[in-house]
């Protein structure tokens, strides 16, 4: 009898432990969770340990809570002007951590990534059908965050927190990407042409102020040279009148037989002329008056006594 009690109360026992374990429920930083007793809610469960009643009394439900990210799956969407866009963007979001937005991210809609994909896509349609296709590529700020705007509003009462969104690609068909690329590359092309004529303009501007500087540069030393001559004459004139007043005439006509001299011109003289005379009427001096040749006396004839 005392054995078959021993055995009943180990028996006991083990199924206590067994129960206790079993219903242990350990909640790591990273979630959030809340636990059912016969279907209603009870409780919510913070990072730790929790004990529950096992055998199906109380259920234990875990909700992540870090940033989770969302692709909203390629799309085709026809545009203000009437292109067929493939757009995909993707949702960066996270249920909050407050025990509200946990049982609102359980209770208030079924599951919550899925629908947040669906709610994306129709935006984005909404979105960029009203836009054409150069503006949806341009302005892709904004169309971020109207549907950043659109989907806080939406989902206001899921629990969730959306983060940020973004737009990962609008791509025109194949044929407008063609063209498009012709017309970047017919701009580039033009733009380069322009800078090449703007520096090819400018190169020749320079040239030709350097030809204006280099001809006002010998423009300026005839300027100077011809000062320096005619002071150079000034000088020789103010010479004339203070060392041969009323004879600047005659100076001057010394100084071209002085340069004929030095530039070895000839001089034809007269038969019955002398060098002397003809140098001095070149010069505008009075001849020096020549007394006639007296012929040679004879041997033995008597000179005449000179007066």
């Amino acid at each position: 009898m005392g054995l078959v009690a021993l055995i009943i109360v180990v028996i006991v026992v083990a199924l206590v432990v067994i129960t206790i374990l079993s219903g242990i429920r350990i909640v790591r930083p990273t979630h959030r969770a809340f636990i059912e007793r016969l279907g209603k809610y009870n409780r919510f469960a913070g990072p730790g340990i929790h004990l529950t009643i096992p055998f199906g009394v109380e259920r234990f439900y875990r909700v992540d809570i870090r940033e989770i990210l969302v692709d909203a799956t390629p799309q085709t969407i026809i545009t203000n002007d009437n292109l067929n866009a493939r757009v995909d963007a993707q949702v960066y979001l996270k249920v909050k951590p407050d025990e509200e937005s946990v049982k609102a991210s359980q209770y208030n809609v079924t599951n919550y990534q899925i629908q947040i994909v669906q709610l994306a896509r129709t935006t984005l349609r909404n979105i960029i059908g009203t836009l054409s296709l150069k503006s949806a590529n341009s302005e892709r700020g904004r169309i971020n965050e109207e549907l950043r705007t659109t989907l806080r509003t939406e989902t206001a009462n899921w629990g969730l927190e959306i983060l940020r969104t973004e737009l990962k690609e609008i791509d025109p068909p194949a044929d407008v990407q063609e063209t498009m690329n012709k017309v970047v590359k017919a701009e580039n092309e033009k733009i380069a042409a322009i800078d090449f004529a703007t520096a090819t303009e400018t190169q020749a501007d320079g040239q030709r102020r350097a030809e204006v500087k280099k001809a006002e540069g010998i423009k300026q030393a005839k300027i100077l040279a011809a000062e320096g001559e005619a002071q150079a004459i000034q000088l020789v004139n103010e010479a004339a009148e203070k060392f041969f007043v009323g004879n600047a005439q005659v100076l001057r006509k010394l100084e071209t037989v002085e340069k004929a001299f030095w530039q070895n011109a000839k001089i034809i003289v007269p038969a019955n002329g002398d060098l002397v005379n003809v140098i001095g009427d070149l010069a505008g001096i009075t001849p020096v008056p020549v007394r006639p040749a007296q012929p040679n006396p004879t041997p033995g004839q008597p000179q005449q006594q000179r007066r």
